[in-house]
């Protein structure tokens, strides 16, 4: 009789949960984004005779029931804390924690992704700078991993190979080393990139390499959302956000930005893009092809073309002061063949400045 009313429990709660959880799929709403995964959800397929026979209905099917499932962003949590703390798994989906901050694995260096993005940069200059009066420099922004303790039990890549492959490739341009202005506290705990309100060293140190004069002063602000970064957002796991900051001064105020892209002016600190998906986006608008900045209180008339990643939105800012004129290219966004149509280049600073994390992966360079 026992072991009846035990089958029968059982048998309930097993049909509570899956018909509850169909029943809620149902009435609830189908969800547009996943704010904890900063991307859009599927939406229920287009049904169609050929969709079914094909199995293509079937598939995108599986997948829309996959993003709008109940609860989705708490089970997700919950796997991911049941990996990581009850199973003792070392990472979850290639991200791990310590001393309260995410990292991701990011091993081995790939030497010839590396190669390939010396390459690209090459390219650039022999078809745009060489034979110009430019003066051309490279720095690479380390990842917040080279910072972690030399007794860390994951697997980090020389760091310093990095620019020792740069180099071979790129011999025209003077390194700059900006290790040594950072350290673990200058990233964001949840993100992969660098604290702009923690970085005034760095471009100190940059801007004085390349000639340029910085002094300005600034009023560290906060934005009224808190940022959660996209490991947080990658990992699942149950850990607070952040508060962002962003630095200010007069001279920002009247700098002009301009998008190529979209033919319109843009604030230097977008607060409209602050309260979006990615808040790091408040720092130029995010991922932008072609951009420039222009501060009519230049103290001289210094133009500065930076080849970057998005690290560069919130270093360039700072660099402004220095430069009458600083342009950005991403060449992830725009082929370098096209750059003769927007750039020329006639005594210049140029500076290619790119991370790890992109050098390691550099296919998505055009």
């Amino acid at each position: 009789m026992c072991e009846k009313i035990k089958s029968c429990l059982l048998l309930v709660l097993t049909a509570t949960v899956l018909f509850g959880f169909s029943a809620a799929g149902l009435r609830l709403p189908d969800a547009a984004q996943s704010a904890a995964e900063r991307r859009k959800l599927t939406q229920f397929p287009e049904w169609t005779a050929k969709s079914v026979e094909s199995g293509r209905f079937m598939r995108s099917f599986e997948d829309y029931a996959l993003d709008q499932f109940p609860l989705r962003d708490t089970f997700r949590s919950l796997k991911a804390c049941t990996a990581l703390y009850l199973l003792r798994q070392q990472d979850v989906n290639d991200l791990f924690v310590q001393d309260g901050c995410i990292f991701e694995l990011d091993y081995p260096l790939h030497a010839d992704s590396v190669r390939y993005a010396g390459t690209r940069f090459r390219y650039i200059y022999d078809r745009f700078l060489s034979g110009h009066d430019v003066s051309v420099y490279l720095s690479v922004i380390p990842d917040k991993n080279r910072f972690l303790s030399v007794n860390a039990a994951y697997p980090l890549p020389d760091y310093d190979a990095f620019a020792r492959l740069l180099q071979e490739t790129d011999d025209f341009a003077t390194y700059i080393d900006i290790t040594p202005t950072l350290s673990l506290h200058d990233y964001y705990r949840t993100d992969s990139h660098w604290r702009q309100e923690e970085i005034t060293d760095t471009a100190q140190l940059m801007a004085r390499r390349m000639g340029a004069a910085l002094s300005a002063g600034y009023t560290k602000k906060k934005a009224d959302q808190l940022f959660s970064g996209v490991y947080l957002a990658q990992s699942a796991l149950p850990l607070s956000p952040e508060p962002l900051y962003y630095l200010d001064a007069p001279f920002l105020e009247d700098c002009i930005v301009y998008d190529y892209e979209t033919d319109t002016q843009l604030p230097v600190y977008n607060m409209e893009k602050a309260q979006g998906n990615d808040p790091y986006e408040l720092f130029l608008s995010g991922p932008k092809a072609l951009l420039t900045i222009e501060n009519p209180h230049a103290d001289m008339e210094k133009e500065l073309v930076i080849f970057r990643d998005s690290f560069a939105s919130a270093l360039a800012p700072l660099l402004a002061e220095g430069y009458a004129k600083i342009t950005l290219a991403d060449i992830r966004y725009i082929s370098p063949a096209l750059l003769g149509q927007y750039l020329s280049f006639d005594k210049q600073d140029v500076l290619f400045l790119y991370s790890t994390s992109v050098l390691n992966h550099s296919e998505t360079l055009k």
